[in-house]
Formats: C-alpha cells, sequence, structure tokens
C-alpha cells in the first residue's frame, strides 16, 4: 500500500504517522469554492496571488492545518478554485478565526486585495465537514520536488435522508475505504457534510498520479469482488442510499501543500 503523510489538524507541522496508527479526534474541513469570471479584472491571478502571499501564511501562523488549494481541471461551472482548511475542532476554528480578525498584516493585504480595481470573485461557497473515524483528518500524500504534481477527484454523494447517509457513512468507515487503499486509491480525506449545500451529503476526494491512473483504478473498483459482495447486500446498493453522485478532477496551485 502507498504510504502517506498522515497530520492531525491538532499537531504542528512535521508530525506524523500512518493511516489510522493512533486514534485522533475527527477534524472539521473548511472546503471553499471560489467562483470565478474569465474578465479583464484577472479573477484567477489575483486571487491566488492573495491565497498564496497572504492567507495560507496567515492560516498557518494562526494554527490551520493541513492547508490544499487546487483550481478546476475537468468540471461543470469552471473557472473555479477551492481551498481546503483543516481544524481540530469547532472550537478551534473559531479560535483561528479571531486570530485571522487580530492578524493586522493580513487584515491590510485583504482590505488591498477588496479593493483593488474590479473584483477577485464572483461568490464564495463554503461547507463544513466533519471527517470520518477511517479517516480522522486530511491526508498529505508525500511529495517532493521533483515528482510530477497528482491529480485529485473530489466527489459528493446525496443520500435521501440522514439515516440512508448515515448507512452510507458506515459503508465506507468499514470496508469501502479499505478496498480504495488496497487498489492504490490514495485518501485525502472523507467529510460529512455539517452546513453546506444539498444536504444530507458527504464529499471524499481521492489522489491519483495522472488519468491514465485514476481510470485504471478505477476499473478495477468495479470489478473487485470484494466490493461486488459489499454493494449487493441489502440496504447497501446505490438507489438505496445515494441520491446523487457528483465529481470534478482538481489540479493543485502550485504552492497548495497537497501535491
Amino acid at each position: 500500500m502507498t504510504r502517506r503523510v498522515f497530520l492531525p489538524a491538532a499537531a504542528a507541522a512535521g508530525m506524523g504517522g500512518a493511516l489510522g496508527a493512533v486514534p485522533v479526534k475527527r477534524s472539521v474541513i473548511e472546503m471553499r469554492t471560489i467562483k470565478l469570471r474569465n474578465s479583464g479584472d484577472e479573477q484567477r491571478q489575483r486571487t491566488t496571488d492573495f491565497l498564496r502571499q497572504s492567507a495560507m501564511p496567515a492560516l498557518l501562523k494562526a494554527g490551520a492545518r493541513p492547508l490544499a488549494y487546487f483550481a478546476g481541471s475537468i468540471a461543470a461551472d469552471t473557472p473555479f478554485l477551492i481551498t481546503l482548511t483543516t481544524y481540530p475542532s469547532l472550537s478551534a476554528m473559531e479560535e483561528i478565526r479571531e486570530k485571522l480578525t487580530a492578524d493586522k498584516d493580513y487584515q491590510t493585504a485583504l482590505v488591498a486585495y477588496n479593493t483593488a480595481p474590479g473584483i477577485g470573485y464572483q461568490r464564495i461557497d463554503s461547507s463544513l465537514l466533519r471527517c470520518f473515524d477511517k479517516v480522522p483528518t486530511l491526508l498529505v500524500p508525500p511529495s517532493d520536488a521533483k515528482r510530477p504534481s497528482r491529480i485529485f477527484e473530489l466527489r459528493t454523494y446525496e443520500s435521501n435522508n440522514a439515516t440512508t447517509l448515515r448507512r452510507k457513512i458506515q459503508m465506507f468507515n468499514d470496508s469501502e475505504i479499505g478496498i480504495f487503499e488496497r487498489l492504490g486509491m490514495q485518501p485525502v480525506f472523507f467529510g460529512e457534510t455539517l452546513v453546506g449545500q444539498n444536504m444530507p451529503s458527504l464529499t471524499y476526494m481521492l489522489a491519483f498520479d495522472d488519468l491514465a491512473a485514476r481510470e485504471k483504478a478505477w476499473r478495477a473498483f468495479g470489478a473487485d469482488p470484494e466490493w461486488q459482495t459489499l454493494r449487493a447486500k441489502p440496504g447497501l446498493s446505490d438507489a438505496e442510499i445515494v441520491s446523487n453522485i457528483s465529481n470534478s478532477i482538481l489540479q493543485p496551485l502550485p504552492f497548495s501543500p497537497l501535491k
């Protein structure tokens, strides 16, 4: 199985381990989708520069981690950027936001970004996700300067109601994530939507070396005997517990810690 760096959100930078080695409190991930428009305002460059130069350093200084930044590659409603910010708890999220409010350098940069000519973005959608028991925080696959950037697949499963969503989450915790790992599909995070659109729902992310590796892995998953047996169990078929699936292929921004 491919090794990954495991970074509990409450830990300082550099602390690591293996998936599931030490039980930790389930982190909260804030996922923001920054909707852009191709225009003379240069929204993508302007917003990317702000994230790289100001937002990410301020969040790290305030104690939020791991962080990740992406652009839509193969997806509906492009262009857009996605940011992932991990907090050890909802109370920690509030404390970190208060630190950002008190950070004079960050607030000065924010005002400059917002008052520059034109507009930096169209709208921002935000979701709060509670990580699953099996993957209690965001995982950062190992990388180095020589390694090409991976692609990342973001998938959202909507469910009929809270009961069927709970069944699907348990299905992931008990078996499905393990199948992903066995087949070389690299989990990044799995989260239940606490606040967001189209609830009840869950969202997860997988990393792949490239599109060809993704296609090969999903073919293997579809044909896997364990998966075929699992999905055939009464109450666990997609028709019973999943009402809609959407997915996007994302490319990490050059400065993203997750790439």
